[in-house]
């Protein structure tokens, strides 16, 4: 977040005032933060309440301002109420979920959103009165697999030669596939990534979110946690994908490419991605929002949970009511989803 408000990316005039929250104890240290921002619109956020604003507005309110509790533009789950493991933490939490309500309070906001967070805080923070909302991601599981051949092993025959056949014609016989991480990462492989993802956040979201400033900041403060997947033909470089490295998940974030060719967005997003998984003993590869394309290529839904205080209380009722048979609606289609999975009947997928 330091970075994104250093470079401009997340200031008040792009519709993010920064109000972070901090909990302090008698002593004046710290006991709990929550990283919050007074929004003027609902973008960069991936979970989505452009209908409750509207309502809100054709009844007479006014959504905005609200607060939104995230690691601006970044659909990828953690914790929201940071506090420490010791035993007073509940305690903490609960008084972190008072200060966002009497946040909204102070700064006349119509409702607060917590999205993102672990299903353990959306639960915690629905005992405590917010309205529990979730929706779905796709993720790789890594199932112990030595190499990626091990994790074709464990799909049905027709799905296996589907994703060979894709990454035979991904790389065709003059695309390369580099890796790109640590003190590796220069500022000209910033400045080759950065026209792509301008090229494919002007298309899909029409003004991107980051500035160039951004990716130097990351780069500069983070560089070993960070992977760029680069497509090369001899020295040019015609595609690659921004990812974080966690402590065990890698995080798939931005793509962009100067050619169209067929399924290069599967390997260098997917694949690849899965092959550093792999070889890295993660766990996980978290893909980004959406996409249910991803399913056939071995990522299978996983629910993700957001907790919304609504202050007005005709709003909160319509939009708990929405949620009820929306929390339904995700939990059904995500059981068909994992029906439909790639991999072997004979396969345990838990």
């Amino acid at each position: 977040m330091w970075s994104l408000e250093e470079s401009g990316c997340a200031l008040p005039e792009t519709g993010w005032a920064s109000c972070h929250l901090a909990l302090e104890r008698a002593d004046d240290s710290v006991a709990g933060v929550v990283p919050a921002y007074l929004k003027s619109h609902s973008q960069g956020e991936y979970v989505f309440d452009h209908g409750w604003a509207d309502a809100f507005y054709r009844a007479g309110g006014e959504y905005y301002p609200k607060l939104q509790i995230s690691v601006p533009f970044t659909p990828a789950t953690g914790r929201r109420l940071l506090v420490g493991n010791g035993p007073d933490s509940d305690a903490a939490r609960r008084i972190l979920a008072s200060g966002i309500r009497q946040a909204a309070s102070q700064f006349e906001a119509s409702s607060a959103h917590l999205t993102f967070l672990t299903e353990d805080e959306a639960r915690f923070l629905e005992e405590d009165g917010y309205l529990h909302r979730t929706d779905q991601q796709f993720h790789w599981v890594n199932e112990g697999y030595g190499t990626f051949d091990d994790f074709l092993g464990a799909l049905a025959s027709r799905k296996r030669k589907t994703i060979r056949r894709e990454r035979r014609d991904a790389q065709g016989e003059d695309i390369a596939i580099d890796w790109v991480t640590g003190s590796d990462i220069k500022e000209h492989h910033w400045d080759t990534f950065f026209r792509f993802y301008m090229d494919t956040g002007s298309r899909k979201w029409g003004t991107p979110y980051l500035n160039r400033k951004a990716f130097s900041l990351i780069g500069e403060r983070m560089a070993e946690r960070i992977l760029l997947i680069f497509a090369r033909r001899g020295t040019e470089i015609i595609a690659g994908a921004l990812n974080f490295i966690g402590s065990d998940t890698l995080y798939g974030r931005y793509w962009g490419t100067t050619e169209d060719l067929p399924f290069l967005h599967f390997e260098v997003c997917y694949y690849q991605a899965i092959e550093f998984a792999i070889a890295n003993g993660l766990r996980l590869v978290e893909a980004g929002a959406q996409g249910a394309h991803k399913l056939a290529r071995g990522y299978l839904p996983v629910t993700t949970h957001s907790a919304h205080h609504i202050v007005h209380p005709g709003l909160r009722n319509a939009v708990a009511a929405y949620l009820d048979q929306e929390r339904e609606a995700v939990a059904e289609e995500s059981e068909l989803l994992r029906q439909m999975a790639p991999f072997r009947r004979d396969r345990d997928m838990g």
